[in-house]
């Protein structure tokens, strides 16, 4: 098991470049399950939950392939002799395996996907991704910690979710492409990722409508074919750059960014007093003299992502004055908070608010990463914190982070990565 080493005090300089968003990479590499032939992917990121998905698919039948291991090429064969089902085994070590259920109960007539489970920063249910496969005409059992999917023929129908989902919605899309007629969907996440799907089951000659907005309506079609595709920009990883610039009092470069999904961090790095500028291919922060606390409140897109509160908080807990953050999406993801506490943050709990007083400075302290968002609001803090800083349990960075250690470095991070 490895953990991640940083001696804090450097500020971070230079130009660095985000990868591949996870979450529109998830979903899309499933999506290859609608078409027989080979899709071919770019700039897919090299993370342990790509991984996982790329052996879902390979446990159904699926060819897979990556281009070596310094490429982000990734190409997905499917010839139409595949086994509708994803397996505990995996599913237990990523909830976002759901996300086959759609594609293989229409295009298949059937599957089985094991039921996900808790998480750990909350509950995460999949009860709306059911209530839109039944809408279509699915026929769902829950037998023996599986969901188990069946439908002749899906025909289209109107899903209106009781919650915003980002996987449901996702989930239901993709189901509804192959089914016969209209379908609409109401209440639906806007996340740029649920748009960058639908883009890529367009091209793949699906007839998607309204991605991006709460209303989607999809004319259902007969069949669809393989695709190409580069995936769009990381916005949480690149939000958790500038977010590394800031803290470390720098002035840094992330190229390879869609600076519109940034809007509401950018909004509020610059209520801290950062300077963010917009320049080619990329975003640019440099820190202020004095950082100001800012209050935050998670909501869905476009408002402020709960994916970044965590390294948020983490600024705010050096910024001058007192923050109040509230979450809104998750039941448990405060649980990071120990961890900032035992490196010097002064921060206090009240249910879903965290109110963090901002401290002068920070000192380095053995540390535990308890989820992805977590891990990466450790490392930030370590990079302010005087003294040397360990954070073990990495394996949650790895999930969502593309070797963010090496990028680190590349700005003057004094940081590697060693055997816990």
């Amino acid at each position: 098991m490895d953990k991640i080493v940083i001696k804090g005090g450097q500020a971070l300089h230079g130009e660095v470049q985000v990868s591949g968003a996870k979450n529109a990479a998830l979903p899309i590499l499933a999506s290859a399950l609608l078409a027989d032939g080979t899709s071919t992917y770019r700039n897919v990121p090299d993370l342990a939950d790509v991984a996982t998905m790329l052996k879902v698919l390979r446990t159904m039948g699926c060819d897979t392939e990556r281009d070596g291991d310094t490429t982000d090429v990734c190409r997905i064969g499917v010839n139409g002799h595949i086994t509708p089902e994803a397996p505990y085994d995996l599913v237990k070590t990523m909830r976002a395996s759901v996300v086959v259920l759609g594609p293989l109960v229409a295009r298949f007539g059937r599957a089985r996907v094991s039921m996900p489970g808790g998480c750990a920063i909350g509950a995460r249910p999949i009860d709306q991704h059911l209530k839109g496969l039944k809408a279509l005409g699915a026929e769902i059992h829950l037998t023996e910690g599986y969901v188990e999917a069946t439908a002749k023929q899906l025909k289209g129908g109107t899903v209106n979710f009781d919650v915003i989902t980002v996987t449901g919605t996702e989930n239901v899309m993709m189901a509804a492409v192959l089914a016969k007629g209209r379908t609409v969907m109401e209440n639906c996440a806007r996340e740029p990722e649920v748009e960058e799907l639908a883009k890529v089951l367009n091209k793949m000659g699906a007839r998607i409508e309204g991605a991006g907005t709460s209303i989607i309506t999809i004319e259902g079609v007969d069949g669809l074919k393989p695709v190409e595709h580069a995936i769009l920009p990381d916005r949480i990883e690149a939000g958790t750059l500038l977010v590394a610039a800031a803290i470390s009092g720098g002035n840094v470069l992330v190229k390879r960014v869609v600076p519109e999904h940034l809007d509401a961090v950018v909004e509020k790095l610059r209520e801290t007093g950062c300077t963010i500028t917009a320049e080619a291919g990329g975003l640019r922060c440099q820190a202020p003299q004095r950082l100001e606390a800012v209050n935050i409140t998670t909501t869905e897109y476009p408002g402020f992502p709960t994916d970044m509160q965590a390294q948020l908080m983490a600024l705010m807990s050096v910024s001058q004055g007192t923050s109040v953050i509230s979450e809104n999406i998750f039941e448990n993801r405060f649980m990071h908070v120990p961890e900032l506490d035992r490196l010097g943050a002064d921060i206090s709990i009240q249910g879903h608010t965290a109110v963090v007083k901002g401290v002068k400075g920070l000192s380095g302290a053995p540390v535990m990463a308890t989820d992805l968002r977590a891990s990466a609001s450790l490392i930030l803090a370590g990079l302010r914190a005087e003294g040397r800083t360990d954070v073990s349990r990495v394996y949650h960075l790895d999930r969502g982070y593309e070797r963010l250690e090496s990028k680190l470095r590349g700005l003057g991070a004094d940081i590697r990565r060693e055997k816990a």
